[in-house]
């Protein structure tokens, strides 16, 4: 009986002779590139990645490969620039505080020109009065402008991380909506224009600061080692809705010249709650100290007062409840507990920054102060926000997880 050697067809001729057989799989063999190496392919569906996981992506190390396009997470020159744009930022709010205190808003009245000179040859002897301020603020928002260009294109670069990438074009967008802002307040001669600007410059503060934060390697690697329960998480975020909801009506009060609708701190006219009836505010008007030629305050500017006094009671002890609360359940040497701590020493601060501004008849560098630490308030809260949404574990054990813990006597 003859011999088959593993041949799917036993009436195959070639299948009786073995040398042929072996001849022929030599062949086969040699027409394989020597250099083609099958790749296995996973047949594993990956899941779908939720919300929650996309933003705890944020945190993710890559792989220690460095990438073919020479991007990099860690970028020390980089990260060192972010911080240089941030504080930039923080010093053209200032600058910004300094023109509305001064009433310097309209100082100069052209856009982009400065008297009809190009901005950047205006001649510094006729920088003298409010002109100084409004102009400095434009060369500082030019400055910033730029600094925050140069950011942009340099982590579309070289940065790996798409979504931080994207951010930096953010960045650009919003500063150069900041500048038509600016200059459309002062053609158009609109108070809400500059209540808008001035908010949405805490807002871009807070997205330059963020990614001076994610550039760091404290970000990736160190920063998000304890969960955070929900509990927690819902205080820091309705501690920072709050702080942004006080800079709105403060950019409100500001643009309007209430600043001053109440004279004096912690009393509202001597009580708890001042009258706002017609009478009543026409008193007001007879005894204000400030300059003849200031409008006459209304009830709404009252009113508006008495909201931002107690915006910043619900900021304290929702803040003081924060650090509370971490300091409980996160013990005190974690990242958020120490910043939350941070937190409400800054809102401490600008509740004395606040009352005296009233004692001095709102005097500018008190003012601008005011306003300055209001927003490292909001650059902290936000901060905070985003370490504590980073890392999150359950309120409360599932049932599922009861069994298993059961299952395993843990």
């Amino acid at each position: 009986m003859p011999t088959y050697t593993n041949h799917p067809n036993p009436s195959c001729p070639a299948t009786k002779d073995p040398a042929l057989v072996g001849r022929a799989r030599a062949g086969l063999r040699s027409l394989k590139p020597s250099h083609a190496k099958p790749t296995p392919r996973s047949t594993e569906v990956q899941p779908a990645r939720s919300p929650r996981a996309i933003f705890a992506s944020f945190s993710e190390e890559p792989g220690s490969s460095a990438p073919l396009d020479g991007r990099s997470t860690h970028n020390p020159w980089l990260r060192r620039f972010a911080w240089f744009t941030a504080g930039a930022t923080l010093i053209l709010i200032c600058f910004g505080g300094l023109v509305t205190s001064h009433g310097a808003g309209l100082a100069v009245p052209d856009w982009p020109n400065t008297y009809g000179y190009n901005m950047f040859f205006f001649p510094v002897s006729r920088w003298v009065g409010g002109i100084f301020y409004e102009h400095t603020h434009r060369l500082v928002a030019s400055g910033v402008g730029l600094l925050t260009t140069i950011l942009a294109v340099w982590l579309w670069l070289k940065e790996s991380r798409c979504w931080l990438r994207w951010l930096g074009v953010l960045a650009f967008v919003g500063v150069v909506c900041q500048g038509v802002l600016g200059g459309l307040r002062v053609t158009l001669l609109k108070d809400e224009l500059g209540i808008v600007h001035a908010t949405l410059a805490q807002l871009f503060l807070v997205l330059v600061s963020a990614i001076a934060l994610f550039t760091t390697r404290w970000w990736t690697k160190e920063a998000g080692g304890t969960g955070v329960d929900r509990g927690l998480r819902f205080w820091v975020a309705l501690g920072t809705g709050f702080v942004f909801l006080q800079l709105v009506l403060g950019a409100t009060m500001r643009h309007q010249h209430a600043g001053l609708a109440i004279p004096d701190f912690p009393l509202a006219y001597g009580r708890l709650w001042p009258a706002m009836d017609e009478q009543s505010v026409a008193g007001y008007n007879q005894r204000r100290v400030e300059v003849q030629a200031a409008k006459p305050i209304t009830a709404f500017q009252i009113g508006l007062q008495m909201a931002h006094r107690l915006g910043a009671l619900a900021i304290l002890l929702t803040v003081a409840a924060t650090a509370l609360q971490a300091a409980r359940r996160l013990g005190p040497r974690q990242p958020l507990t120490q910043g939350a701590w941070v937190w409400l020493g800054l809102v401490l601060v600008q509740v004395v920054l606040g009352g005296a501004t009233i004692w001095t008849g709102k005097s500018a560098d008190i003012a601008t102060t005011h306003v300055a630490v209001g927003a490292l308030t909001m650059v902290v809260g936000a901060g905070l926000c985003l370490l504590a949404f980073r890392h999150v574990v359950p309120a409360e054990p599932t049932a599922l997880g009861d069994q298993v813990s059961t299952a395993t006597g843990a």
